[in-house]
């Protein structure tokens, strides 16, 4: 895919530093409902489609206007669900797709897409469903200009970091299951992943022209682009990428080539030792912050 081939002239950003917490929006866009239980929405929010079994938390002041979701702390960690944030490049081939869910205490992310359009995005449609106690939220991104799908790593990067501050910022609770609750959350996780033990990577063949690249390890702010810069360094295309952030844990998937052709197992081999090389040691890179 040419497009994400776009990716590889990014590598040169040798780290990504962590991006700081979005301020509040001074006045929370406030959603309605009309009789189909479909949610009105403001211009720019068109596209976002909510089932009828959900519910928006949302408290008001004395004065009677909407204000941010209100915030809860639970003092059982076990009690706390895991926070996922999910980037999806391969399902929709115009628009990047994200998945957010925290258990059923996810708020209605009003403030959050409000901070990805400051990021120059735009949510062109999602959708709200509820199942087993799960509120799952899918946003449809592009560009807001270009009407394109993102494709910069830099930008993914900033999408991911985006939505796990406005998650630490109106649900605390949940920094005791991210790895950003270390630096900027209430509490810090109180489980501590062993990157050793946590670093899975496996190569295997999609088709002929390309292979799938599955990484698990301890999930840190501009990981990213430290994987780009790995498979830059070995002349390694990305043509589309899954990144999945579960608590602790980042598990992406990437579909890459060699010189338009499946990586063999030599290269393979060798792809498999960096990487497991430079995720498990974070700390021979100081400016990987």
């Amino acid at each position: 895919m040419a497009a994400w081939n776009a990716l590889i002239s990014y590598a040169s950003l040798r780290r990504l530093r962590p991006v700081a917490s979005i301020p509040p929006s001074p006045s929370p866009l406030s959603p309605s409902f009309g009789r189909s239980g479909i949610l009105d929405r403001e211009p720019k929010l068109d596209g976002i489609r909510v089932g009828r079994s959900l519910r928006w938390n949302v408290s008001r002041t004395s004065s009677g206007s909407t204000s941010s979701p209100s915030v809860r702390i639970d003092q059982d960690t076990d009690s706390v669900p895991t926070p996922v944030v999910l980037i999806d490049q391969d399902s929709d081939s115009s628009a990047t797709i994200v998945e957010v869910s925290f258990g059923d205490r996810l708020g209605n992310l009003l403030d959050t897409m409000k901070a990805l359009k400051d990021l120059g995005l735009d949510v062109v449609k999602g959708t709200v469903s509820t199942g087993a106690s799960v509120i799952q939220t899918k946003l449809f991104i592009m560009h807001l200009h270009t009407g394109r799908k993102v494709e910069d790593p830099d930008m993914l990067e900033r999408i991911r970091l985006t939505i796990l501050n406005n998650l630490l910022k109106y649900h605390p609770e949940s920094s005791e299951r991210l790895a950003l609750g270390e630096a900027f959350g209430i509490k810090a996780p109180q489980k501590k992943i062993d990157v050793d033990v946590a670093t899975h990577i496996n190569i295997k063949d999609d088709g002929p022209k390309r292979s799938m690249l599955y990484i698990e390890t301890a999930d840190r702010p501009g990981l990213l682009m430290e994987i780009i810069k790995i498979l830059s360094d070995i002349n390694v295309s990305v043509e589309s990428a899954e990144i999945d952030t579960e608590g602790l844990v980042a598990k992406d998937k990437f579909h890459v080539s060699y010189r338009g052709s499946a990586l063999n197992s030599s290269l393979s081999q060798v792809l498999i030792n960096c990487l497991r090389f430079y995720l498990r040691r974070p700390e021979t890179d100081e400016d990987s912050y």
